[in-house]
């Protein structure tokens, strides 16, 4: 085979299941992997697809191979790793060769390199890519930034392997540079919450209320079929429902209560930060899980304070105020999660948008929700506006918050660990307030910094009478 549609480098699991994707879809692939070992494994691996691949252990070779003007996804390990690929490859390209960076890269990192492929008159394209090997072997979602004529090109392709939403492609252009992997980013850190949200609840009934996995199992299959109809939702329910064949016990009771995290949820707490956004619920999820990894830390503080008993009163809570708590703390997870996005938009100058980010969300990735299409509506209507201030979803939130508060307080006052669900009631308390406290905070901010504060009654800046105290004294 000779001129390939596409390149590809990088054959771990990810990029192994994306080159399938796109073969199994009509293109040639020309393909790389630094190890150069796993290409005929990879070849024999792909069966009858083999004849649309051309495996080449050299890099010139690779390039050699791909039909002009080249494109070609890189799927290699983010950071340093990516940017020695583009160097390595680089040189061996044409002027009008696209690279394509499909890894969970840095979008500061995407902004840099695609900044420097402009410079010197290269395409680059910076695509996130959310579905995990499942995803991206039948069709992830994919979000795409860097300038729109290289998106334009290779479109066809994207389109033609992502998740489909009632025949419409989940893949999306979000604007230049690092845009795509920001969304992407921003995915994951709502997926972070998602996931402990849910692991919150699995808590209060498994803890709170005696519930055996099994029945954990049968409740999240029931909340499926209902508002909170979701991925996540859906395999959390085949999770607790699994029975390990070593022990014959539920494969929850014997995992291991230490979460892992690749980084993503972090960038998002710290991006938000870094734009002044609010995104407590993310922020409790990360520190739920970094906690949840100081494991021998944890333990000692169980056997110092020998709290045992932690079991709800009967009648205290019910699974339907558990489910109210899980559909209000989503709708309020996602909503600071548009609001980041809508402040990054604003930032970095994107027009990120917003409506078509809920719709490549609907299918292919893993917070895919019976919700999002709602949300595009909302969106698509108000692009600027609160998901929270929504018509659609005020009402939502407005049938669900008690449900909320009711399983905040019995979870809080039993000693149940519930940091998600406490920090959307929260931030909903927060956003609910027409006079927060504030002013105290700024009345401290004046008396040991001068740092002045606004007044209700008159515009400018303006000082406390203690400023004249620390002049005199």
């Amino acid at each position: 085979m000779s001129g390939a549609d596409i390149g590809l480098i990088g054959l771990g699991t990810m990029g192994a299941m994306l080159s399938m994707n796109i073969a199994d879809n009509g293109f040639t692939v020309a393909v790389h992997n630094r190890t150069a070992s796993r290409i005929p494994e990879f070849l024999e691996k792909a069966g009858s697809l083999a004849p649309k691949f051309t495996g080449c252990a050299d890099l010139k070779d690779f390039v050699t191979a791909i039909a002009k003007p080249r494109s070609i996804i890189l799927m290699v390990p983010a950071g340093s790793a990516t940017d020695q690929q583009i160097e390595k490859l680089r040189p061996l390209l044409d002027d009008d060769d696209l690279i394509i960076d499909a890894g969970n890269a840095n979008f500061h990192d995407t902004q840099r390199r695609s900044s420097e492929a402009s410079e010197n008159g290269h395409p680059y394209l910076g695509i996130g890519v959310s579905g995990g090997a499942e995803g991206a072997r039948f069709g992830p979602s994919i979000m795409g930034g860097g300038e729109k004529s290289a998106w334009d090109r290779v479109s066809p392709i994207l389109n033609a392997i992502a998740a489909k939403y009632d025949g419409a492609p989940c893949a999306t252009y979000m604007g230049p540079g690092g845009a795509g992997h920001f969304v992407k980013t921003v995915h994951n850190g709502i997926e972070y919450a998602d996931m402990q949200l849910i692991a919150e609840a699995y808590g209060l009934m498994r803890d709170g209320m005696g519930m055996t996995a099994a029945e954990c199992g049968d409740v999240f299959a029931n909340w499926d079929k209902g508002p909170l109809k979701s991925y996540l939702i859906e395999i959390s329910g085949k999770v607790a429902s699994a029975i390990d064949p070593e022990t014959s016990k539920p494969v929850l009771d014997i995992i291991l209560d230490r979460a892992g995290q690749k980084g993503t949820g972090r960038w998002t707490v710290i991006e938000s930060q870094m734009l002044g956004s609010a995104v407590p619920v993310i922020e409790a999820a990360v520190g739920a899980r970094n906690l949840s990894a100081a494991r021998d830390l944890r333990l000692e503080g169980a056997a110092s304070y020998g709290i045992k008993d932690r079991k709800l009163p009967d009648g205290a809570l019910s699974l339907d105020e558990i489910e109210q708590a899980l559909i209000a703390g989503k709708v309020l997870c996602y909503a600071q999660g548009f609001d980041l996005l809508s402040k990054a938009s604003e930032e970095y100058d994107w027009s990120l948008p917003m409506a078509p980010i809920a719709e490549v969300w609907r299918e292919g990735c893993i917070i895919r929700s019976a919700m999002l299409s709602d949300m595009s509506k909302a969106l698509d209507k108000e692009p600027d506006q609160n998901l929270a201030l929504s018509a659609h979803f005020k009402k939502i939130i407005s049938d669900n918050i008690d449900g909320l508060r009711k399983t905040a307080v019995a979870a809080q006052i039993a000693g149940l660990p519930v940091p998600a669900l406490g920090a959307a009631l929260a931030y909903f308390d927060t956003l609910t307030t027409e006079r927060v406290t504030a002013n105290m905070l700024q009345g401290q901010r004046d008396y040991f910094g001068a740092h002045s504060f606004e007044r209700v009654d008159k515009d400018g800046a303006h000082h406390g009478p203690w400023l004249n105290q620390h002049m005199t004294t």
